[in-house]
C-alpha cells in the first residue's frame, strides 16, 4: 500500500492513464525478475530525465523490504492495459534479443530463447485469461456431446439430445446438461472478454435465463417439435423430426443474419467520429511502433501528414484545434460530468489509444517480433486493411488485436487438445465469437478464416460462409455434375478391380483444367507425404440417408476401404516421382490422427515394409501432422531459417520449397486452422487428395470448401475422387499440381513405369 501511494502520483505525471491502468502496470512490473524491471520500465517510459529518475526510485523502493508489496488486482477485464499511452512517451522500442542477428536457429542460445519465452509468458489480456479458463474442459464437453449424439443416433452435429421430464433424472442427457450449465461462470467470463461495448450477456442456461434476454429463446423453435420437449411424464428420449428440423434451421439462419447486421451496425456507430491518432505528440512514438520498421502507407492514419497535405499543415490543424479547446472555457455541464466520473470523448479516445499501444507493445515487444508479424500480414494480404482498421475502427481493431488476428498462429496450439481456435460458437446458447458478426460459424477458427478471406487485398465482394441449406444445395449440385472418367486411364491393377467390390468406375466430378500459378518444381524442392490415418480410413465406406436436411442413418457403399486406396495412390505417386527426379532414397511419410508419427522415407522397394508401421485409428487432427512435417522440413534446412519460440520456424529467402501431398478421407476437425496457417506461408505448396464415398453429400460439401480455399490461395490445390476411383487419372492430376506444370499424357506414361532402382542404387 505504501508503494502504491508513492508510485501512482509520480507515474501519472509520465503516463496519462487511469489509476486502475497504472496499478496494473505496477503490478506487472513488480512480478518481473529484478534484472528485467528497469529494462521493461525504460522501454515503456522512455529515457527522459523524469523517466530515468522515476525508474531509479522505483527499483530502489522495490528492493526495500519496508516499501511493501503491490497486491494483484482481481480480474477486471482490462489486463491488456499494461504499459503505454503514447501521448507523452517517445521511447524507442526495446533492443531486439541477441539471437535476432544470428544467421540460423542452430546458433540461437538457450538464454536468448528463454528471454523471448519470458516476454510472451508475461503478456496477457482478458481474452487470453478467459481462453485459458475455457480451455480447461472445452474439449471434454465437445467429446461428451459427440458421445451422446452417437449413443442416441443423432447424426447431425448441430442437434443436441433433449430429454425433459418433471421428475429427478440421472440419464446421460441430464448429466451432460448439468455439466454444461455448471460452466455458467466460464461462459460469462468469456462473454465479458469478447463482447463489444453496449452488448449484453445471454445464455440458454435455465437458471439465469430470466436475466439474460436470449434472443433465440422465443424466435426459434426446436428440431424436435414445438411441444415434444415440454415437461411430461414421458421417459422416452425424443427424436428430431425432419420438418421441424428444416424449419429450425431456416429460422436460425434468418435470425443469425439479422442479429449480425444489427451488431455490426451498432459497433460501427460506436467507433470514434474523429481519429484517435490526431495528436502532434504521437508521431515519434508511433514510428517506433510501426510493424517491421516500415512507414505506413497512409500516414494520416498514424498521426503524421498525409500525402495530400502540405508540410506543416497537419500540425497547424492540430495547433488550431488545441487552441480552440484551450481558448473555450469548459461548460458547467462538462465539469459536472467529469465530477461524477463520466469521461469526455477526448478522455475515451486517450484511453482507447493507450490500450491499443499497450497491447501492441505487449504482443510484439521487439523489432524481430514485429518483422515476423509484418511478414505474416503481407503474405496473407491484410496490411492495408489492418492499417485502415487501426485508423478508422480502433474499437474493432483492439478487439481483434487482443484475439491474435493480426499475427501467425502460435505453434504450440497445434498439439493442444483445446486452443482458442477450437472453441465452439453456439449462438443460441450464448457462446460467442470474436468479430461483431460471429453468429453462424461453427468455431473460432472458421470465423477467423472467413474474416481473413473477406479482408485480404484483392478480395472481390464479401465472401460469406454458406449457410447449411446453401452448403447442402451446392453439394448436391456438385454431385450431379459427376461423369464417367476418361477410358484411357483404365487399369486392371486399380484397387477396386483387384478387390472386386463392384463393376466399373464410379462417376467422378472432373477437376478444372490445370493452371500454373508458381514456378514449377525445382531439384532443391522437398517432397513429403502427409497421410490421414483416422479411424474412418479403416471403416467400410458409408453414405448418409437424408430426409430433407436431417440424417436418418447410413448405408454401406460397394467400394474399397479408404486406407487401401490411399496406399495404392501413394505407391503410384512415389514411383512416378522417383522416375521424375531420380531420387532413390524415397520421400518422407508422416501420418496423423490424434497425434503425428514420422514413418520414414518410403520408396518402391520398402513401401510394404514401411506401411506395416502405419497404425489406423483416432480422430482427424491435421495440425499435428502439419507441425511434424514442418519440423522435418526445417530440420533439413535449418541453416536458411530461424526459429521463433512462439511462432515456430520462419523460412528465409533461401529455404527450399516444401511440396506436400496430403491424403484425407473427410474434413479434419482443425481444417480451418490448417487453411489459416497456409494463407500466411509462401514456402509451402500443398496438394490435397480427398477420398470419399460415392454419392455422399458430406464429401462434396468438403470438396466445395477446398475449392473455395484453393481459389484464394494458389499454394493449395486439390483433387477428389468418390467410390471406385480411376487411380491413374487421380495420380496424373495430382502430379500436375504437385510439380507445377501440365504433364502431358506421354510424359505421364513414361514416369508411371516402375522405377529402375538398379541404375542408381
Amino acid at each position: 500500500m505504501a508503494l502504491k501511494l508513492w508510485v501512482l502520483p509520480r507515474l501519472r505525471k509520465i503516463l496519462a492513464l487511469d489509476d486502475e491502468d497504472l496499478e496494473q502496470i505496477v503490478t506487472y512490473t513488480s512480478n518481473l525478475p529484478e534484472a528485467e524491471r528497469a529494462q521493461h520500465l525504460q522501454s515503456l517510459l522512455g529515457d527522459s530525465p523524469e523517466s530515468l529518475e522515476f525508474i531509479a526510485a522505483f527499483i530502489h523502493r522495490q528492493s526495500d523490504p519496508l516499501a511493501g508489496q503491490v497486491s494483484h488486482k482481481a480480474d477486471s477485464g482490462d489486463e491488456d492495459v499494461k504499459a503505454y499511452n503514447g501521448k507523452t512517451a517517445t521511447a524507442p522500442p526495446p533492443p531486439p534479443p541477441s539471437y535476432a542477428a544470428l544467421p540460423g536457429p542452430s546458433q540461437v542460445t538457450q538464454s536468448s530463447s528463454s528471454n523471448l519465452r519470458g516476454v510472451a509468458r508475461y503478456h496477457t489480456n482478458d481474452v487470453i485469461e478467459a481462453g485459458k479458463r475455457r480451455a480447461i474442459d472445452e474439449q471434454e464437453m465437445q467429446q461428451m456431446l459427440q458421445n451422446l449424439q452417437f449413443r442416441y443416433r443423432i447424426y447431425n452435429s448441430e442437434i443436441e439430445p433433449e430429454h425433459e421430464v418433471d421428475t429427478l433424472c440421472y440419464c446421460p442427457i441430464h448429466q451432460y446438461q448439468q455439466r454444461k450449465w455448471s460452466r455458467a461462470g466460464v461462459q460469462e467470463l468469456w462473454a465479458r472478454a469478447v463482447m463489444y461495448p453496449g452488448e449484453s450477456f445471454y445464455s440458454d442456461n435455465p437458471v439465469i435465463f430470466g436475466f439474460s434476454s436470449n434472443p433465440y429463446q422465443l424466435r426459434v423453435g426446436s428440431p424436435y417439435g414445438y411441444w415434444q420437449a415440454q415437461y411430461s411424464w414421458n421417459l422416452q428420449i425424443p427424436s428430431p423430426k425432419p420438418g421441424y428440423h428444416a424449419m429450425w434451421i431456416q429460422q436460425t439462419i434468418r435470425l443469425n443474419a439479422k442479429l449480425n447486421r444489427e451488431a455490426q451496425a451498432k459497433v460501427d456507430a460506436k467507433e470514434p467520429y474523429q481519429s484517435i491518432w490526431e495528436d502532434e505528440l504521437l508521431p515519434t512514438g508511433m514510428e517506433n511502433l510501426a510493424i517491421g520498421g516500415k512507414e505506413p502507407p497512409n500516414k494520416d492514419t498514424r498521426g503524421t501528414p498525409s500525402p495530400k497535405e502540405k508540410p506543416g499543415e497537419a500540425s497547424e490543424k492540430g495547433g488550431r484545434h488545441r487552441a480552440l479547446q484551450t481558448g473555450k472555457p469548459a461548460s458547467k455541464f462538462s465539469s459536472f460530468k467529469k465530477a461524477i466520473g463520466i469521461k469526455s470523448s477526448e478522455d475515451k479516445a486517450n484511453a482507447l489509444r493507450g490500450k491499443i499501444l499497450a497491447e501492441e507493445r505487449g504482443r510484439w515487444p521487439d523489432d524481430q517480433w514485429r518483422q515476423i508479424v509484418a511478414g505474416y500480414q503481407d503474405k496473407v494480404g491484410m496490411t492495408k486493411k489492418i492499417d485502415d482498421l487501426r485508423a478508422r475502427s480502433p474499437i474493432q481493431y483492439l478487439h481483434l488485436l487482443k484475439a491474435g488476428y493480426f499475427e501467425p498462429i502460435p505453434v504450440a496450439w497445434a498439439n493442444q487438445a483445446s486452443n482458442p481456435l477450437k472453441f465452439s460458437i453456439e449462438a443460441a446458447a450464448g457462446w460467442r465469437g470474436i468479430t461483431p458478426a460471429w453468429r453462424g460459424y461453427e468455431d473460432l477458427a472458421e470465423e477467423r478464416l472467413y474474416w481473413v478471406l473477406n479482408h485480404r487485398e484483392g478480395s472481390v465482394g464479401l465472401r460469406m460462409k454458406p449457410d447449411f441449406i446453401s452448403e447442402m444445395t451446392m453439394a448436391r449440385d456438385r454431385m450431379a455434375r459427376a461423369v464417367e472418367p476418361p477410358p484411357l486411364y483404365y487399369s486392371a491393377n486399380d484397387t477396386c478391380h483387384l478387390q472386386h467390390t463392384s463393376t466399373g468406375y464410379s462417376k467422378q466430378v472432373m477437376p478444372p483444367p490445370f493452371r500454373p500459378f508458381d514456378r514449377p518444381e525445382q531439384p532443391s524442392d522437398d517432397t513429403m507425404i502427409l497421410l490421414d490415418v483416422s479411424g474412418s480410413m479403416d471403416f467400410d465406406p458409408v453414405r448418409p440417408i437424408y430426409d430433407q436436411y436431417l440424417v436418418m442413418g447410413y448405408e454401406q457403399t460397394t467400394q474399397p476401404k479408404n486406407k487401401d486406396v490411399a496406399k495404392s495412390i501413394v505407391r503410384r505417386f512415389t514411383d512416378a516421382m522417383a522416375n521424375h527426379d531420380h531420387r532413390s532414397d524415397g520421400y518422407d511419410l508422416v501420418t496423423f490422427a490424434n497425434h503425428a508419427q514420422h514413418i520414414g522415407a518410403i520408396n518402391h522397394r520398402n513401401l510394404d515394409l514401411m506401411w506395416s508401421n502405419v497404425r489406423v485409428g483416432g480422430g482427424t487432427r491435421v495440425m499435428t501432422g502439419w507441425q511434424k512435417v514442418k519440423e522435418l522440413h526445417f530440420r533439413k534446412h535449418s541453416q536458411s531459417a530461424v526459429h521463433h519460440p512462439i511462432y515456430g520456424w520462419q523460412a528465409g529467402p533461401d529455404t527450399p520449397i516444401l511440396r506436400l501431398l496430403l491424403l484425407l478421407d473427410g474434413e479434419a476437425t482443425d481444417m480451418d486452422e490448417f487453411e489459416l496457417d497456409l494463407l500466411g506461408l509462401s514456402w509451402a505448396h500443398v496438394t490435397i487428395f480427398l477420398i470419399g464415398a460415392e454419392g455422399c453429400p458430406h464429401h462434396h460439401r468438403h470438396a466445395n470448401e477446398l475449392d473455395r480455399i484453393s481459389s484464394v490461395n494458389h499454394h493449395v490445390s486439390f483433387v477428389d475422387a468418390q467410390g471406385n476411383c480411376p487411380e491413374r487419372f487421380v495420380t496424373h492430376e495430382l502430379l500436375k499440381r504437385h510439380l507445377g506444370y501440365d504433364i502431358s499424357m506421354t510424359e505421364f506414361e513414361q514416369v508411371e513405369e516402375l522405377p529402375a532402382y538398379s541404375e542408381y542404387a
